[in-house]
Formats: structure tokens, C-alpha cells, sequence
């Protein structure tokens, strides 16, 4: 659960916006988008052009092809999904995870979710489809977009050395305990001691939420998608 800013009586905090040249806060109405073409120039784009780009919305994974595992770069990796058979699909989805992890293949493909196009790689791990959502091309830094410094010459006796140092400290696979995330920890258990204790709790009242998407079975629709492209 992530920590919400609140006022010093409990209220919660919303962000604002306001103009840098005015300091006039602004509302909703007044707000247009502008896409930067030079340092501190904009061409505004209307809601409605943004409209008319966006995707049509499907629940269709559109399967571009199948590559060596290894051929795609992590850094492009962003967040991880495991992907569940629907109840009369479980032996079409046995069928693919041990017909790619057979083959060392994963499959690009790309999905619109929220109004958003996604592009995503499958993955098949021990009998199990995993989906890991990627960075586009032009959304990756290029080491000299942040001034990294071109590879120097490195003395044979200091690579040797290195290699020494790290030799000494590898283990033949990581513990999953070492992946915990320690700092929330910390704080699960701070609350939890300050919420036995009564202390600085403060309640506020909660707007009704919108009902949640609906799940979309991703597996079927891959499935759907191979069969298209067989034909």
C-alpha cells in the first residue's frame, strides 16, 4: 500500500497545476498538451487528435513473430505478468509453453490496454507463459544521451584482479531472500506498531471507486491470434 500525503488534520492532499508565468492555479478547462519540438516550444494537440491516434480497442494480443529468447536485451524489459489458461484452455496453453521452451523461442507481440499500446515478449518458464511488458525502441537512453564516457583501457593486472573479487563472492544461484524488499519492511512494521499502539491514526472518508476492468484471458486471445496466422 503506498503512502498517501495528507494535511496535518488528515485530509488528503490533490495536486494542482498553475501557470509558471502567472502562478495562476488553473482548472481542467484551461489545460491543453503540448508536444516539445524544441527547448521551450510546443505544437498543442487537442484531445480530440489524440483521440483519433489512439488505438482501437481490442482484447486481441497481435502476435508479430518468434525469436531466440536470448536475441531480445532486458533493458527493455519493464513489468512481469504470469499468464493464466482459461478452464478449457489448459492443454492448448501446456501445449505452447513446452512447444516454445522447446524450441528456446519467445513470442513479440502487442496488446492495447487502458487506450494504450503495449509492446510485450512471452516468455515460457517451467510449463508457465510469462509476459514482460517492453520499453519501445525510443523510450530507451543511449549511454551517451547520459554522458557515460566512452570504454577506457583497463590494465590486464586490475581486470584480473576484479575477476578475483568477484569469483570470491559469486553463489551458484540467488536466494529468493536477498530479493525482499527491506525499506517496506521496515515501514510495514513501523505502522503496525503505531496502529497496535493507537497513535497518529487520523480517518478519512472515501469516495466510491469505479468498478474494476475486467479481466482479459490473455492466453485465449494469443491462441486466437496463432490461429489466424496459421492460416
Amino acid at each position: 500500500m503506498p503512502l498517501r500525503l495528507l494535511s496535518p488534520a488528515g485530509e488528503p492532499l490533490s495536486r494542482k497545476y498553475y501557470s509558471e508565468k502567472t502562478e495562476r492555479d488553473l482548472d481542467a478547462d484551461e489545460m491543453v498538451r503540448g508536444y516539445e519540438i524544441e527547448k521551450g516550444k510546443y505544437v498543442v494537440v487537442t484531445d480530440e487528435e489524440l483521440d483519433r491516434l489512439a488505438p482501437d480497442k481490442t482484447r486481441d494480443i497481435d502476435l508479430k513473430r518468434f525469436v531466440p529468447e536470448e536475441s531480445i536485451p532486458r533493458v527493455h524489459f519493464d513489468r512481469g505478468y504470469f499468464l493464466t489458461p482459461a478452464a478449457d484452455s489448459e492443454k492448448a496453453y501446456k501445449l505452447l509453453a513446452e512447444t516454445m521452451a522447446k524450441s528456446g523461442r519467445a513470442g513479440v507481440a502487442t496488446f492495447v490496454m487502458r487506450g494504450k499500446e503495449y509492446l510485450v515478449a512471452i516468455f515460457s518458464d517451467n510449463g508457465i507463459l510469462r509476459a514482460e511488458t517492453m520499453r519501445f525502441a525510443d523510450e530507451l537512453r543511449s549511454p551517451e544521451d547520459v554522458g557515460l564516457p566512452k570504454k577506457p583501457k583497463v590494465p590486464k593486472a586490475t581486470v584480473s584482479k576484479f575477476e578475483k573479487l568477484i569469483s570470491s563472492k559469486s553463489k551458484k544461484q540467488l536466494s529468493p531472500a536477498r530479493l525482499e524488499d527491506e525499506q517496506t519492511e521496515r515501514l510495514r512494521k513501523l505502522v503496525k506498531k503505531k496502529s497496535a499502539q493507537r497513535k497518529n491514526i487520523v480517518e478519512v472518508e472515501t469516495k466510491e471507486r469505479d468498478e474494476p476492468a475486467k479481466v482479459i484471458d490473455l492466453v485465449a486471445v494469443l491462441k486466437k491470434s496463432l490461429a489466424g496466422k496459421a492460416k
